[in-house]
């Protein structure tokens, strides 16, 4: 059937339902689906969303292109006259950038590492077995999360000036895991607990042990959850000022929230080159969500089983 026949059949189906409904009806109150009402504004609320969430980084953009570093403007232009891309040749060329930007990568990466590894043997030891103290630990682990990261300031300094890992990196990535690791392990176990265990013995029953089922079996069905573990972790250790800025007081040292901190004086605010670094710092997190996009839209353990 061709498409003007298909276009054809839809047309008459349409006036069908119209006469069948009523204008009005069919329009606000239709029978089957969606009606076009619905549709549209859904489609008109989604709009307005996307105006919403990009309207900032559209305003940072448009401030990083200004001529003279101006903040505010009196000119209704959506684009300014005289747009200048030199604000980034200078927070590239001119400024440490690129060194904050690979501390921070260096210290992510890290973190990344060893909360994830902490979080998915501990997560797997809440999941599959039973032990005194089980349930305390993962109401423990849960009222962790209730206290405020900046109380947590002058104990977390005082451990790290005791065992010398002030103005290290290690202090900073420990510090960092300990923080991230009580949500991830949440993360995990709850996502262990829908595997089912008879795919770890099927597993050793083929000869491979606890561990090597775990490895095996186990994390490779559980890539949603340990990405956004991954994820957790890497924004935890990203964007994190207040415990790089007491933990680092060496320049070479410092990541880009306190690079970026540099940038402001006591009477100036550099905001050009502060808006140009703020859009590419940004240009990570984003690559990274967009490459761990796909193993957050669904579980992997669907057939997994086999009847």
């Amino acid at each position: 059937m061709s498409e003007v026949s298909l276009l054809k059949q839809h047309q008459m189906g349409v006036v069908a339902q119209i006469r069948r409904y009523g204008l009005y009806r069919w329009f606000f109150k239709r029978a089957r689906g969606d009606s076009p009402f619905k549709r549209m504004l859904i489609h008109l609320v989604l709009i307005a969303a996307c105006i919403i969430a990009a309207y900032p980084v559209l305003r940072i953009l448009i401030i990083s292109v200004r001529p003279g570093d101006q903040l505010f403007t009196t000119s209704l232009r959506l684009w300014p006259e005289n747009a200048t891309w030199d604000a980034y040749r200078r927070v590239i060329f001119n400024r440490d950038f690129v060194l904050w930007i690979w501390n921070s990568l260096l210290i992510t990466t890290a973190t990344c590492f060893v909360g994830v590894t902490i979080a998915s043997t501990s997560a797997y030891a809440f999941s599959r077995w039973d032990f005194p103290g089980k349930v305390s630990g993962l109401i423990f682990l849960l009222a962790t999360q209730m206290i405020p990261g900046a109380m947590l300031m002058v104990p977390i300094y005082i451990l790290a000036a005791n065992l010398g890992l002030i103005n290290t990196w290690r202090g900073l990535v420990v510090a960092y895991s300990v923080q991230a690791v009580p949500f991830s392990i949440w993360i995990l176990k709850g996502y262990y607990d829908t595997i089912p265990f008879e795919l770890e013995q099927a597993a050793m029953i083929d000869g491979c042990s606890r561990l090597g089922s775990f490895y095996r079996i186990i994390l490779p069905l559980s890539v949603p959850a340990l990405a956004i573990a991954f994820l957790f972790n890497f924004m935890q250790a990203w964007n994190d000022f207040l415990l790089a800025r007491i933990m680092l007081q060496r320049s070479h040292m410092y990541t880009w929230p306190l690079g970026l901190q540099r940038l402001q004086d006591q009477f100036q605010t550099l905001w050009s080159e502060f808006a140009a670094a703020s859009l590419m710092i940004s240009i990570p997190a984003m690559v990274l969500f967009l490459a761990s996009s796909r193993y957050l839209i669904g579980g992997l353990t669907v057939g997994s089983v086999k009847q």
